[in-house]
């Protein structure tokens, strides 16, 4: 049943993003260029996207610590790390320039995947490379 519910959560977040438009790198890339606000051509639509998930996020860290344990989980997995370090500024940064340069992060990507997408199959073996060699460098 469990896996059945995450098939199900998975795919309402790979519908949200295709109706969103933000499985298409275009629409990222075009948010990301603020060189066209003044023709008019910026996209400011990934920003209602952010912004959505970031209310959602905050409503879930308000109310997490009120419940005995997730509904798909046995115990709750949330961040103990109160520090910045380099590994958190590092990992964050090498993201955005791989999100700026390819319009792509990787829910986007992975459900471009199932349009047949180039793009998306070569970002994808890039980001699981990219995850194998963090693994290494973090040993």
């Amino acid at each position: 049943m469990r896996r059945a519910l995450h098939f199900a959560i998975g795919l309402i977040f790979g519908l949200g993003l295709v109706l969103s438009g933000m499985s298409n790198p275009a629409k990222v890339l075009n948010f990301l260029d603020l060189a066209a606000l003044p023709t008019g051509g910026w996209d400011p639509s990934l920003a209602f996207v952010l912004g959505g998930a970031v209310i959602i996020g905050l409503i879930g860290f308000q109310t997490i610590p009120r419940w005995r344990h997730p509904l798909l989980a046995d115990h709750f997995a949330l961040p103990t790390a109160t520090r910045i370090d380099r590994r958190l500024l590092i990992g964050p940064a090498i993201f955005g320039i791989g999100w700026g340069l390819a319009g792509f992060c990787p829910g986007p990507a992975l459900v471009a995947l199932g349009t047949g997408s180039t793009e998306a199959a070569l970002l994808s073996v890039a980001m699981l490379a990219g995850m194998a060699a963090g693994r290494l460098a973090a040993r």
